[in-house]
């Protein structure tokens, strides 16, 4: 998570990037009130965009930042811990 990555919704409009998954999917927020979450695949049928509820999201962040501890991903678990602070508490 070197840089951030945008994209926009057909609805809700533009969207950053709080993680990726690694299985084709990423979690997006909503840029302005973070108070919207979207897991977003993407596949050859193109992008589709599932809501999300703000726990779910904790959760999932949660779980990601597991996932980086135990794989000493030290770099990324601490961009992502930053996230998570700045999001979610």
């Amino acid at each position: 998570m070197a840089s951030e990555n945008y994209l926009n919704h057909p609805t809700f409009g533009l969207l950053y990037q709080i993680c990726s998954f690694g299985d084709s999917k990423e979690l997006f927020a909503t840029l302005y009130a973070q108070r919207l979450f979207f897991l977003v695949a993407f596949d050859a049928r193109g992008t589709r965009f599932e809501p999300i509820g703000r726990n779910e999201a904790r959760m999932l962040v949660d779980n990601r930042l597991r996932q980086l501890r135990r794989e000493a991903s030290l770099q990324e678990y601490n961009q992502l811990q930053q996230v998570f602070k700045q999001t979610f508490l």
